[in-house]
C-alpha cells in the first residue's frame, strides 16, 4: 500500500460540549461547562471509600498484626505489575492510608513505653567477685590529676595576665601618642632633652610680659593596672607653674556713694565658667585656665604701669592687686585682679553677688575688644616715618626736606591712648549716661504737666550716646511739638541740639541738666498757648522766651505771650517761669468795666471800645486735666458767639 495513491481522510472533531437543545431555526444550545467546585464535587461522588479498605478498622484490638505484616514480603516476592490509576483520587487514598499506618505505629510505641505490661527494663547484674580499689589510692590519684590540671591553669593565667598587661601598656602608649598629637595641634610644644615643654604666653602675638609661661607634658602613671580603668582616664597630664594655678579674672567696678545713683555696676572680665563641656579633656581645661591667669596678670601689670605713668589732677592709686581712680569728683573706678587657687576653695567666703541689673554688658563687651586689640597693636606697631625727600641710600644722602616731620609731629604720631585711659573714658561716659537717664526719669515722675519723654538710641558709640527728649502735653501732642531736644552724651559734657539747630553745651553736673530741662518745660507751656491760639482763631500780639520784667528767676528766664480774641475785645496774657510758675491775666473791654472812673481826657465814645485793666485768673481753681486744656476752655469762654 505504500506505493498506492494517497487517500484523503476527513476527520471531524467531536463536540466538546453537550447539545442541550436545537431550535427550529437550527441553533444549538450547549450545556454550560462545570465550574471548578462543581467538577470537584462530581469527582468526589465517584469515590468509594469502602472499596479496598484494610482489616485494621474491622479487626479487634487484640488480633495480632503479624499476619498483615507477614503478607507484605509475599506481595513483594510476586511480580510487580503496572496498574494504571482507575480514578483521579487514587493518590489521595494511598497517602491517607500511609498516614494511618504511621499513626498506628506511633500509638503502639507510646503504649509500650507507657504501660509496663508490654516490656520491662531490668538492670544488668555485675560480678560481685571483682576486686575493689581502696579509697585511699582513689584519693591520691584524684589529687595528682587535680594538681596537674591546676598547674596548667596557673601557667595559662600567668600568660594571659602578661599579655593583658602588655596590651594595656601598648594601648596606653598609643593613647598617649594620640593625646600628644591632639595637644600639639592646639598648643605650641618643643622637646628639650627628655622633656616635652609647652608655651602658654602670648609672645607670638606680640606680648612683652616677662613671665615664661612654660608647662611640661608628662605621662599619667597614677592608675593601677589591676583595677578597672575609669571612663575619664587620660594618659596625658600637664604640669603648670604654681603661680598660674587656679582661676583669675579682672573686676572693674564703678561706685558713686551718693543718694542719686549709688553703685553703677561691676564687670568681671575673663572669668571662666565653672562648668565645662562634655568630652573636654582635663589637660585642655587646665591649660586654658592657666593661660587665662597669665593674660589677667599681664593686663593688670600693663594697667598698673600706665596708672603710675599717667599724670592727672587726681593721681591714681595702685595698692597690691587694686587700681583706684577718680574720673569725676565723688566717682570711684576700681580695677582689681582676683586670683583664687585650689587651696582656697575650702574657705567659703561668700561675697555679695551683684544683681543682674547692675551688670554693665556694654562696658564688658568694649573692654573685651580693647584687651584683644592690645596685643595686636604691639605686634603690628607703626614704623616711624622716614624722610620722604631723599631716596634710600647712603646716610649722608638722606637729608630732611622742607616737608619732613619735626619733633612735635613725630611725638604726636607716637602718642596713643593707653588701656587705662580708655577704661577711664568709658567709665566717665557710663556714669554721665546713667546720671542723665536718672535725671530725666526723676523729672518725668515728679512733674505731670507737661510730660517729658526720652527715646534712647540703640546704636551708640563707645564714648558717645544719644537720647531724644520730647516735651508734650497730654491730648495735644499734634499741636504742641515745638520742644524737641537731641542730647549727645559724651565723656565729660553733654551737647544739646535744639530743633532749630542751636547747640548748648552742658557739663557733667546734674544740676545744670535739671535746670535746663525745667526751663525748657516752662517755655513749652508758652509755646503751647501760642500754637493753641492759632488753632482757636485768636491773634498773637506778643511773644518772648526771655522776659526782662517781673521777678528774676533763679533757674533760666520766664516766658510770656499775649493773645487777643478774634474780635479784639478780650486779651489773655500768660507769664510762665521755671520757679514762679504760671500767671494768667485777662483784659476785658472798657465798656464792660463798671468800676472805671470817668476821665476828663477821654470824652468821645469811640474810646470806650478800648480794653480796660487786666484781671488775674485763679488758675488753680480752673477745671481741666492740664494747662493747655484749661487755656482752651478759657479761650472758648471768651470767644464771642457768631
Amino acid at each position: 500500500m505504500s506505493g498506492g495513491p494517497p487517500v484523503s481522510v476527513s476527520i471531524e472533531s467531536s463536540c466538546e460540549k453537550q447539545v442541550q437543545e436545537v431550535a427550529l431555526d437550527g441553533t444549538e444550545t450547549y450545556v454550560p461547562p462545570l465550574s471548578m467546585s462543581q467538577n470537584l464535587a462530581k469527582l468526589a461522588q465517584r469515590i468509594d471509600f469502602s472499596q479496598g479498605s484494610d482489616s485494621e478498622e474491622d479487626g479487634a484490638e487484640g488480633e495480632p498484626r503479624d499476619r498483615e505484616w507477614g503478607k507484605e514480603p509475599e506481595e513483594e516476592e510476586g511480580t510487580v505489575k503496572f496498574q494504571p490509576s482507575l480514578w483521579p483520587w487514587d493518590s489521595v487514598r494511598n497517602n491517607l492510608r500511609s498516614a494511618l499506618t504511621e499513626m498506628c505505629v506511633l500509638y503502639d510505641v507510646l503504649s509500650v513505653v507507657k504501660e509496663k505490661k508490654y516490656m520491662a527494663l531490668d538492670p544488668v547484674s555485675q560480678d560481685p567477685a571483682a576486686g575493689k580499689t581502696p579509697q585511699v589510692f582513689q584519693l591520691i590519684s584524684k589529687k595528682k590529676s587535680l594538681g596537674t590540671a591546676a598547674q596548667l591553669l596557673l601557667k595559662g593565667a600567668e600568660k594571659l595576665s602578661k599579655s593583658v598587661a602588655e596590651n594595656l601598656e601598648n594601648r596606653r602608649q598609643r593613647d598617649f601618642n594620640s593625646e600628644l598629637l591632639r595637644l600639639r595641634s592646639q598648643w605650641k610644644l618643643r622637646k628639650v632633652g627628655d622633656k616635652i615643654l609647652g608655651d602658654l604666653s602670648y609672645r607670638s602675638a606680640g606680648s612683652l610680659f616677662p613671665h615664661h609661661g612654660t608647662f611640661e607634658v608628662i605621662k599619667n602613671t597614677d592608675i593601677d593596672l589591676d583595677k578597672k580603668i575609669p571612663e575619664d582616664y587620660c594618659p596625658l597630664d600637664v604640669q603648670i607653674p604654681s603661680d598660674l594655678e587656679g582661676s583669675a579674672y579682672i573686676k572693674v567696678s564703678i561706685q558713686k556713694q551718693a543718694p542719686d545713683i549709688g553703685d553703677l555696676g561691676t564687670v568681671n572680665l575673663f572669668r571662666r565658667p565653672p562648668k565645662t563641656k562634655a568630652g573636654t579633656q582635663a589637660w585642655h581645661v587646665k591649660l586654658e585656665a592657666a593661660q587665662n591667669v597669665l593674660l589677667c596678670k599681664e593686663i593688670f601689670a600693663q594697667l598698673s604701669r600706665e596708672a603710675v605713668q599717667i599724670k592727672s589732677q587726681i593721681p591714681h592709686i595702685v595698692v597690691k592687686n587694686q587700681i583706684i581712680s577718680q574720673p569725676f569728683p565723688g566717682l570711684q573706678l576700681s580695677i582689681s585682679l582676683c586670683h583664687s587657687t585650689g587651696e582656697k576653695k575650702n574657705h567659703k567666703a561668700s561675697p555679695e553677688k551683684p544683681k543682674p541689673d547692675d551688670h554693665l554688658y556694654v562696658l564688658e563687651h568694649n573692654l573685651h575688644q580693647m584687651m584683644r586689640e592690645f596685643h595686636k597693636q604691639q605686634l603690628s606697631s607703626v614704623v616711624m616715618p622716614h624722610p620722604a625727600s631723599a631716596p634710600f641710600g647712603h646716610k649722608r644722602q638722606r637729608l630732611a626736606g622742607p616737608q619732613a616731620y619735626d619733633k612735635s609731629e613725630i611725638s604726636s604720631l607716637q602718642h596713643n591712648e593707653g588701656l587705662l585711659e580708655k577704661i577711664i573714658k568709658q567709665a566717665k561716659h557710663i556714669f554721665l549716661r546713667s546720671r542723665t537717664a536718672r535725671t530725666i526719669d526723676s523729672l518725668a515722675s515728679r512733674i505731670e504737666d507737661p510730660q517729658i519723654q526720652a527715646h534712647w538710641s540703640n546704636i551708640n558709640d563707645v564714648y558717645e550716646s544719644s537720647v531724644k527728649v520730647l516735651i508734650t502735653s497730654q491730648g495735644y501732642e499734634q499741636i504742641c511739638k515745638s520742644i524737641q531736644l537731641q542730647l549727645n552724651i559724651g565723656v565729660e559734657q553733654i551737647r544739646v541740639v535744639h530743633r532749630d539747630g542751636r547747640v548748648v553745651t552742658l557739663s557733667h553736673q546734674e544740676q545744670e541738666l535739671q535746670d535746663f530741662l525745667l526751663s525748657q518745660m516752662s517755655q513749652h507751656q508758652v509755646h503751647a498757648v501760642q500754637q493753641l491760639a492759632k488753632v482757636m482763631g485768636w491773634h498773637v500780639l506778643s511773644f518772648s522766651n526771655h522776659v526782662g520784667l517781673g521777678p528774676v528767676e533763679s533757674i533760666g528766664n520766664a516766658s510770656a505771650v499775649t493773645v487777643a480774641s478774634p474780635n479784639g475785645e478780650y486779651a489773655i496774657s500768660v507769664r510762665n517761669g521755671p520757679e514762679s510758675g504760671c500767671k494768667v491775666l485777662v483784659q476785658f473791654p472798657r465798656s464792660q468795666t463798671k468800676e472805671l472812673p470817668k476821665s476828663d481826657v477821654i470824652q468821645e465814645a469811640k474810646w470806650s471800645h478800648l480794653r480796660g485793666p487786666s484781671k488775674e485768673v485763679h488758675w488753680s481753681k480752673m477745671e481741666g486735666r492740664n494747662f493747655v486744656y484749661k487755656m482752651e476752655l478759657l479761650m472758648a469762654a471768651l470767644t464771642p458767639c457768631p
